[in-house]
């Protein structure tokens, strides 16, 4: 580990996927390493170039941001941010500080990895060392493996490997960081640009609560819930989850710090502890999928499901836009489109019901639908929403059986039976009685008595439902796709 190693005279920290300070192992290890220590954040332009001029994920960041930086000052340091590519401006600020070693959490995302590598390479050529913590998830890469020495592809072996090795490590709370070496940044470098400098422009609401601060409001509200977490969490209109997930994407809370809380309250006896925890080790074990098997980002993880046909062409648009925008004559469905349309978050039970609504009932690639939730989800992690949408398709590791497609009415049936969500988000219905929300279409009498006439108040279905599970099941038949062998 780097902090055994020699005392430097000046570090940088480089910020990335960890906007916080409390155990936080990049800064720790930098702070038992060096005399001064800087600390810097990246506004990266080869992300940001492709992003909307008003997204919310980068109004999250920057708010962050300040929070970070007042709290950094308060401990004798400051926040450098730099707006360019990561590639080239974070080994120039490197060298116009004159420090010895950069200090960086790490990120296991084919993109990072490969832009890591390029940063180290040019901090070497300078004489620069680049020193990489484990700091965003618990274990990572080959902490977890089977008897074998392979890697986990079905979840509740990986799981309980995982708790095993967690149990085993009894661990505790980190010791606070020594402050005392933060380091002020120049005064030509200590100014956070604006979102209009950035070429950004405030989000629409909701506000997200962000920072530090944000994350520890949330997480006190859940520990009051978590309880009954197990119980709430498939209803979207109760408030069941923690809503911490756009806080974990960027670190403003610690993992370790969740997992110890949900750990603790588990073996207390809490069931919905047991669950969320159960959900933490869901997220790890799609960032192991993600680091061993990298061609899942372009690819299915099954290779067999490379063969499938999805619809394309003219109908398939004008599907795939009715999806997009929340006009499929479904109303779980278009409830669910609009809300990550409206608010950039999606309750976790209606991202399996579109995903599949999408892939099942549409026929339409899954990796369209992956793309549509990068762009619009505030929480957006990239192994997690591979993972998801591949789960859901039934084209990868530990997948949902290509045989079992949700039924969305029956699903709306079940978890918002009196249709509170769906009133939300779909205002058009919400003079229908309870049960004709779920499937309008069938309900003639209170259509007429509503007032609502389908195709022109509120769409009619796109597609029928059995007709769509037929074709859906007569294409995977075609390439025949073979359950993920379980590890041993």
């Amino acid at each position: 580990m780097p902090h055994t190693l020699d005392i430097l005279d000046r570090a940088l920290v480089w910020f990335r996927r960890d906007l916080r300070l409390n155990d936080h192992t990049a800064l720790r290890h930098a702070l038992q390493r060096a005399r001064q220590v800087w600390c810097a954040f990246v506004f990266d332009s080869d992300i940001l170039n492709d992003l909307p001029r008003a997204d919310r994920r980068v109004d999250f960041i920057h708010a962050s941001l300040v929070e970070l930086d007042q709290a950094l000052r308060a401990q004798g340091g400051g926040l450098i941010v730099v707006h360019g590519s990561a590639r080239t401006a974070l080994p120039r600020l490197a060298e116009q500080l004159g420090v010895q070693a950069v200090f960086m959490n790490r990120d296991d995302e084919p993109d990072a990895l490969r832009r890591d590598a390029h940063v180290r390479g040019d901090l070497a050529n300078h004489g620069i060392a680049l020193y990489s913590d484990k700091d965003h998830v618990v274990f990572e890469r080959d902490e977890v493996l089977s008897l074998s020495g392979t890697p986990y592809n079905v979840f509740t072996p990986y799981k309980n490997a995982w708790l095993k090795r967690y149990e085993a490590l009894h661990p505790t709370q980190p010791e606070p960081a020594p402050f005392g070496q933060l380091a002020a940044p120049p005064a030509a470098l200590h100014r956070l640009p604006s979102l209009a400098d950035l070429g950004f422009e405030p989000a629409p609401i909701p506000h997200l609560p962000s920072g530090s601060s944000g994350a520890q409001q949330l997480l006190s509200n859940f520990l009051a819930r978590i309880d009954r977490y197990d119980q709430n969490r498939d209803f979207p209109a109760l408030k069941g989850p923690s809503y911490l997930s756009v806080h974990l994407r960027f670190g403003t809370v610690s993992v370790r710090e969740l997992v110890r809380l949900s750990h603790a309250r588990a073996k207390a006896g809490s069931r919905g502890a047991e669950v969320w925890l159960s959900e933490l080790i869901w997220r790890e074990f799609y960032m192991q999928v993600l680091y061993h098997h990298a061609h899942v980002v372009e690819r299915c993880f099954q290779p067999a499901c490379d063969a499938l046909r999805w619809d394309h062409g003219q109908h398939a648009e004008a599907l795939f836009a009715a999806w997009c925008e929340g006009r499929t004559g479904y109303p779980l469905v278009d409830a669910a489109m609009r809300q990550i349309n409206q608010t950039g978050y999606m309750h976790n039970r209606l991202r399996m019901v579109t995903a599949s609504f999408l892939t099942k009932d549409l026929g339409i690639d899954w990796r369209r639908g992956e793309a549509y939730f990068a762009r619009h989800l505030n929480d957006f992690d990239l192994a997690a929403n591979n993972g998801g949408w591949q789960w859901a398709a039934s084209t990868g590791c530990d997948a949902q059986p290509y045989f079992r497609i949700f039924n969305p009415v029956s699903q709306s049936e079940k978890f918002d039976p009196e249709g509170r969500f769906i009133r939300r988000y779909v205002p058009e219905l919400s003079a229908l009685p309870d049960a004709a929300l779920h499937a309008p279409w069938r309900h003639p009498v209170e259509l007429a008595a509503a007032g609502i006439q389908l195709g022109q108040h509120y769409p009619e279905p796109v597609v029928d439902h059995e007709q769509a599970r037929q074709k859906t099941l007569a294409r995977f038949a075609k390439i025949k796709p073979t359950p993920p062998v379980k590890s041993a």
